[in-house]
């Protein structure tokens, strides 16, 4: 990532024309479980990792709308692709905007600079001279395998802090186990650490929402980014799916029992339509509040914090529709490996994370039913 300021449209703009190099290769990704290298290399020169970090490290510091147009975007190509850019955009982002700035310049002077990790499930970071011995076992490291370094979470011994911590991937224990479903190729991989030294300057509270470089994007809070870039992946998806069975079933109009004649799946198709740019609508409306009150710089109301995390719910389970919709729509072609099979099964996969759980819609609909005074979200629930 070189340094200097980015233009937060050209970071969008190239993105789209990475669409036929992330779509030709998605089938490579779900194989392989890991990105083609010529696929992260493009990545890195568009500036896509670097979409939360903050312009004086060389970032875009994209605002939360900006930030769902470019996760929509590279996921419509290739869904794992989408996924991975923003955990390391993630990843990569909070250090560069929490740690101390002579460690944020030491750490983003590594060439390729590539952060991801896991911080739903904490370790144990047990303080010693000069900083920490960290241990434990996380899941879910979505991007590890394209990446320099790794940011993880872990419970300070000594005052229950939760804590996050970067390190070199060459002192981590990779457990290359990603079997699964969907989102194949993210390559999320397990890792454990054993008694693993980290300086104090390479941790930071997770709690912060005071950044030490960058500007009101990180008053937001870790919790809220989940938000921001599983909304704008769950959107990309189902557009996806939309304009291959749109596609499908305009190549073959005119055959005797074409679906472009049958009026009851041209009204579902249309209702289809309807739940995804609803759904778009409501996370844009939500994220363009909160961009409003950042700038104003008056703390987040607990309601707006609420509203986003339903409007994430919404969309990632009115995709799942859309993707069920789409598969029993297109025969034994969804049936068949390619593109609409990889991106009905990544879907699901995308169903799975806690961001989108039956319980963040209990917690929301909690406050929204005014039935949480005195609470606030910590992360994926209210206390």
């Amino acid at each position: 990532m070189s340094r200097g300021t980015l233009s937060v449209p050209k970071v969008v703009t190239d993105a789209q024309g990475l669409y036929e190099l992330l779509a030709t290769h998605g089938d490579q990704h779900d194989r392989e479980g890991r990105l083609a290298d010529p696929v992260v290399d493009a990545l890195h020169d568009i500036g896509a990792f670097g979409a939360f970090v903050p312009r004086d490290l060389g970032g875009s510091e994209l605002t939360p709308r900006e930030a769902m147009d470019l996760f929509s975007t590279l996921a419509y190509a290739d869904a794992a692709a989408g996924w991975v850019s923003f955990a390391i955009g993630f990843g990569t982002g909070l250090p560069g905007a929490f740690l101390d700035r002579d460690t944020a310049d030491e750490l983003f002077a590594t060439p390729r600079l590539a952060v991801a990790g896991q911080g739903t499930r904490p370790g144990k970071a047990a303080p010693t001279k000069g900083g920490y011995l960290l241990s434990g076992a996380w899941s879910f490291a979505s991007g590890i395998k394209h990446s320099t370094h790794l940011l993880t979470t872990a419970l300070d011994t000594e005052t229950g802090e939760v804590r996050g911590f970067v390190l070199p991937v060459d002192q981590v224990t990779f457990d290359d186990n990603w079997d699964v479903m969907g989102l194949r190729g993210t390559g999320s991989i397990d890792y454990t650490l054993s008694d693993i030294f980290v300086p104090s300057n390479y941790s930071f509270s997770v709690a912060s929402t005071t950044p030490i470089t960058g500007g009101h994007l990180y008053r937001i809070g870790v919790g809220n980014f989940a938000t921001i870039n599983h909304g704008g992946w769950v959107l990309g998806v189902g557009r996806r799916l939309l304009d291959e069975l749109a596609a499908s079933i305009r190549a073959k109009a005119g055959q005797p029992g074409s679906l472009a004649s049958n009026d009851a799946f041209i009204e579902d198709f249309g209702n289809a339509e309807v739940k995804l740019r609803a759904a778009k609508a409501f996370l844009y409306e939500s994220w363009g509040e909160i961009e409003e009150v950042l700038e104003s710089g008056d703390p987040i109301p607990v309601r707006l914090e609420t509203l986003t995390r339903a409007a994430l719910n919404n969309a990632t389970w009115r995709t799942q529709e859309i993707a069920t919709f789409v598969y029993a729509s297109s025969g034994t072609t969804a049936l068949r490996r390619g593109t609409i099979q990889r991106f009905f099964r990544d879907t699901h996969g995308g169903t799975q994370h806690i961001s989108s759980s039956r319980l963040i819609m209990q917690s929301a609909g909690q406050e929204l039913a005014g039935l949480a005074e005195g609470k606030r979200w910590v992360h994926h629930s209210l206390k």
